[in-house]
């Protein structure tokens, strides 16, 4: 896991506007979902260009609480946070390569807990996870939120490529709110060259670095795609294409494959965010950043 750096925008980005606001009706809302790992890399390694190496105790659990209250003030009440607990999952016993907590800077790792813990106390919904991954539980979410009929829409907030295979149409779409980027269904295709429930698929043939798994050798990203769009998923290639390859790419196809069965939740209405705990103020304290406190007020009202 590493922080992601910018890039220049994609010619298959469209001009970010904001999602309906989920206070705009009372009958239908929006929910939004939040990769909380992701966040927390992004501010960790972002105030570092401030702080000149000297990381604050806090510094970048403060910056998703801006984030998210942020989100609250524009009126997305209805929200829910994922988060990796521990950094191993299942996974790790499915391919011994696979991303662990290893090079995450102390500083860092020191964060992850007290994140979920604050997050807790502001009063919003957190889903920290252990033996499945953060990345499990936005894509179980999605899925739980977008049977929901009350639910105008889905926003899955990261720029995850693994997340995209949870896209549906323009009912699920992913946001990149770094680059300020709304994917749908043909974002997706646009960007990867295959429709969204293809993209464990691709991921299995190119690989994915980040994760830990190489993916199959002499497949690139184009050829891949050709390959999918011609014979659909790595099931139904015939068997001279992958020969002997079949099995191992099969498996980083579970690698790849999002789990979206967690029991997050029933009720979509169950993540709407109506106030801060008690313990906030506390924790605003301890982070020594009474303005989350003004912030929460501002939200409230």
């Amino acid at each position: 896991m590493t922080a992601r750096r910018p890039t220049n925008k994609p010619r298959e980005a469209k001009p970010f506007t904001p999602l309906a606001s989920s206070h705009v009706s009372k009958r239908f809302y929006v929910v939004h979902l939040v990769d909380g790992t992701y966040e927390l890399f992004r501010h960790f390694y972002g105030l570092r260009r401030f702080t000149k190496g000297k990381d604050r105790p806090y510094g970048a659990v403060v910056g998703v609480l801006q984030t998210v209250l942020q989100m609250i003030e524009s009126g997305d009440t209805y929200l829910g946070v994922a988060t990796d607990h521990v950094i191993e999952s299942f996974r790790n016993r499915l391919w011994e390569g696979y991303k662990t907590g290893a090079g995450i800077e102390p500083a860092l790792l020191a964060q992850f807990h007290p994140l979920e813990e604050a997050l807790a106390a502001m009063g919003v919904v957190v889903w920290p996870m252990i033996e499945l991954e953060a990345d499990d539980a936005l894509a179980s979410a999605a899925h739980i939120a977008s049977k929901d009929k009350q639910v105008q829409k889905v926003a899955i907030w990261t720029p995850d490529k693994d997340l995209a295979q949870c896209v549906r149409d323009t009912r699920v779409v992913q946001i990149d709110g770094r680059r300020k980027i709304i994917r749908d269904a043909a974002g997706i295709r646009e960007k990867f060259g295959v429709d969204p429930p293809l993209i464990p698929d691709l991921l299995a043939l190119v690989g994915d670095a980040a994760d830990g798994y190489p993916g199959i050798p002499g497949i690139g990203a184009k050829t891949a795609a050709q390959l999918l769009n011609r014979h659909g998923p790595i099931e139904n290639f015939p068997p001279d294409i992958l020969g002997k390859q079949r099995k191992l790419a099969l498996l980083f196809k579970n690698l790849a494959t999002l789990r979206t069965d967690a029991p997050l939740f029933k009720n979509s209405k169950t993540l709407r965010w109506r106030s801060a705990t008690p313990a906030f103020a506390a924790w605003a304290d301890r982070m020594e950043a009474p303005w989350l406190l003004e912030r929460r007020e501002k939200a409230a009202r």
